[in-house]
């Protein structure tokens, strides 16, 4: 293992493998493996999907934009999984943490706003449907994702910090991959900024659009619930499933991942690890499932497609 010097300048970090599976590193990596192909596959296809002029919708716009941010999310972060797993490596470099870092945070950050917009697009779906067009304009839309963007990149802050702390406590990572509060409790120096930073952003974003999300759902509801017909309201209600099971399989691994942060420090490794891999892998697997199997347009596109090249 490396020398740490003050400067960080050949600083690197231990990722954690599956402790007290060792021996079977080959065999967990099959899965991994296979659900990250899978993910790709998936979420590649969705965008090319997407691309027909008939879906040409705001929905599918933001489903494209989901897509490519899961994309991105495994290709950020399971190669290491994979490298500590099959015996690559399991060291990486300060800076090469400190990137993959922001890519998470930034990334998970650009999923909850996109999973607030598709919330949005629902709301005045359902609620305001004869505006629906007049409001979601393609320009309007365009705004809202370069928001959502932009948004995210303010976390590049806390991150860059963590170029210029002193590392002074063994230098072994929790999980095959690099995280903030990971890194943070490795760190000497004062911390105070970046943890109060940390929590606003998290309040600022994960938990201020996980409750307007809520909201919307309420607003949604009392609407659906006013109309005379059952299968009317079954119509509305069976439009939003699809993004209602998107928005649990984010949320639920995030808030997983952070109790185990913070409230268990007493339980094995291998739980702080399997949780971190929970956290990158479901999500991109599920969603274009989920999208796939409850979207009838996207469904039916995809079948003319698959047919066409039988």
């Amino acid at each position: 293992r490396r020398v740490i010097n003050n400067n960080g300048s050949s600083f690197f970090f231990i990722l954690m493998d599956l402790p007290g599976l060792e021996a079977a590193h080959c065999w967990t990596a099959i899965p991994i493996c296979s659900i990250y192909v899978l993910s790709l596959l998936g979420n590649i296809t969705i965008m090319y999907i997407i691309k027909s002029p008939s879906l040409h919708q705001p929905m599918f716009y933001f489903l494209a934009m989901l897509a490519l941010t899961d994309l991105c999310m495994g290709l950020s972060t399971v190669h290491t999984v994979l490298g500590v797993l099959w015996g690559l490596s399991q060291e990486v470099s300060l800076d090469a943490c400190i990137a993959q870092t922001y890519f998470v945070h930034g990334l998970s950050c650009t999923e909850s706003g996109v999973l607030l917009a598709m919330a949005f697009d629902r709301f005045t779906a359902i609620c305001n449907p004869l505006r629906y067009t007049s409001i979601l304009t393609n320009t309007r839309i365009i705004h809202l994702m370069v928001s959502i963007v932009m948004r995210s990149a303010v976390s590049i802050l806390p991150v860059i910090r963590l170029k210029f702390f002193h590392y002074c406590r063994p230098h072994n990572l929790s999980h095959s991959f690099c995280l903030h509060q990971d890194l943070l409790r490795l760190v000497c120096s004062d911390i105070r900024f970046n943890s109060f930073y940390a929590l606003a952003l998290v309040i600022c974003t994960l938990l201020l659009d996980a409750v307007l999300i809520l909201i919307s759902y309420v607003f949604i509801l009392q609407t659906v619930l006013a109309i005379a017909s059952r299968e009317e309201r079954l119509k509305s209600l069976q439009t939003c499933v699809s993004h209602i099971c998107a928005v649990l399989v984010f949320y639920i691994p995030i808030i997983g991942l952070t109790m185990v942060h913070r409230f268990g420090k007493h339980l094995s490794p291998l739980v702080h690890v399997l949780m971190g891999n929970i956290y990158i892998l479901f999500p991109p697997l599920m969603n274009p499932i989920i999208y796939s199997v409850k979207t009838e347009q996207l469904r039916s596109r995809m079948k003319n497609w698959f047919s066409s090249k039988m």
